[in-house]
């Protein structure tokens, strides 16, 4: 198990050999696994990058991510501009069907609404309107509204989670109820606890994913 220094000095390392962080002044301080990251970037990229270099770091059980924004020198973007940005991005992503969405900026704040089929299309939205210089976050209040009528499959969930590398040998348990998805039990990190999440949500027909799995980082094993 590591203590907290050993676990700071790992999570600092990860985020120094991210390309976009190594000159970032980002402040990592531990407690008991749970990571809070501090400091200022000069993009909203650099910010989710350094979240999930975190995440992945073997030993995180939780990110607090209190890192600031400031475009320093950078001409101010206007929020008509970004928004404009934000729909081109959509235009030009097969992912996301743009006729579908709906987008609000306010002080670069981006909000995201509407509704689409499939959780992938939903984190491709996001990370298209993310990358859009002037942008200081992303709220993403879309909703998923599969139009699809086959009941969602526990066993190929639980299948699909087998296949996974990283996942194959944790204690994960499926419920399903409707087109609501819950996973229970334990897994090593962080990583895999969203990994997870994300394998069920690809799942035909999830509406939802309730992801209650606990972190037990001396379980760890492939």
């Amino acid at each position: 198990m590591k203590n907290n220094e050993e676990l700071q000095r790992d999570v600092q390392e990860a985020i120094k050999w991210e390309p976009l962080l190594n000159a970032a002044e980002i402040g990592v301080t531990c407690k008991d696994g749970v990571v809070t990251l501090t400091g200022t970037v000069n993009n909203y990229s650099k910010k989710i990058e350094a979240e999930e270099a975190t995440k992945k770091v073997v030993g995180v059980k939780a990110v607090v991510e209190k890192i600031v924004v400031d475009f320093g020198n950078t001409c101010f973007i206007d929020d008509n501009k970004i928004a404009n940005e934000v729909l081109n991005a959509f235009k030009w992503n097969w992912d996301i069907p743009n006729d579908t969405m709906k987008v609000k900026v306010e002080d670069g704040w981006v909000t995201l609404e509407g509704e689409l089929e499939w959780n992938y299309q939903k984190v491709a939205a996001k990370e298209a309107a993310s990358k859009q210089i002037g942008v200081r976050g992303v709220v993403n209040n879309v909703t998923i509204n599969s139009e699809t009528d086959d009941e969602v499959e526990r066993e190929a969930i639980e299948k699909a989670l087998a296949r996974n590398w990283s996942l194959s040998s944790q204690n994960i348990m499926v419920k399903v109820i409707g087109n609501r998805v819950t996973l229970n039990g334990t897994v090593a990190s962080l990583y895999q606890k969203d990994e997870a999440g994300r394998i069920a949500w690809n799942a035909p027909g999830v509406w939802n994913v309730l992801n209650e799995l606990g972190i037990e980082y001396d379980r760890l094993k492939f």
